[in-house]
């Protein structure tokens, strides 16, 4: 909501939440709905139509705030999806909670246009085990709906207070008939978790891969 606040001031020199209603031909109660919850999907594509700045940026805050004139390129259809970008500590007790996310808690906003569960997250990839793939600052959204297969990338808890990010590989059916599985670091110079070793659930399946581009 920033965002919207400060491209609006910038490109239509629109200041206060009243003033921003007005140019948007919507009520005050809307605006405010978007401090709060965050700016919906139709908010994004009415303020680009209306102050001229990027709906993509509103939501990522990657890329050139305003749209520039005379593109020879369409702006890229939004989402029908909302993601919380959340925590590791808060994904680490995500399907622990019967309702996890509570409004305000969410450190930003991700749309997508995937057919994804209610209890989808999404987590920005921090520290560099999972180079070279996988960068700081990119971002992956997860699904605990989905039962990972060889080779998928999960999220999962391993007794920290912090959820972890890596690469699922099934290593067969121990004497009890549990799977027995390891996590991977893509990284060599960290060491793979095995959850015959360490207990280890796992909290969701990757389900879509963000890298932004960097100067």
């Amino acid at each position: 909501m920033e965002r919207l606040y400060h491209a609006a001031k910038e490109l239509k020199k629109i200041q206060g939440q009243a003033a921003l209603a007005r140019a948007l031909n919507t009520s005050s109660q809307t605006v405010h709905n978007w401090e709060t919850r965050g700016v919906s999907k139709q908010g994004l594509l009415l303020a680009q139509r209306t102050i001229g700045c990027s709906a993509s940026w509103l939501d990522t805050g990657k890329g050139p705030m305003a749209l520039a004139d005379g593109a020879n390129v369409a702006p890229a259809e939004l989402g029908t999806s909302r993601v919380p970008l959340i925590s590791y500590v808060q994904a680490g007790i995500w399907t622990e909670a019967s309702d996890p996310y509570v409004v305000g808690d969410a450190d930003d906003w991700l749309m997508t246009d995937l057919d994804l569960s209610s209890s989808a997250f999404a987590l920005e990839i921090k520290g560099d085990s999972m180079l070279p793939e996988f960068k700081p600052g990119d971002r992956v959204i997860i699904d605990p709906t989905i039962a990972p297969q060889p080779g998928d990338f999960v999220v999962a808890k391993n007794g920290e207070e912090e959820a972890t990010f890596k690469k699922y590989r099934p290593r067969g059916v121990n004497d009890r008939g549990d799977m027995v599985f390891e996590l991977i670091p893509l990284n060599e110079d960290y060491p793979s978790m095995r959850s015959d070793v360490t207990p280890i659930r796992i909290v969701g399946t990757m389900v879509e891969h963000r890298k932004y581009r960097r100067r």
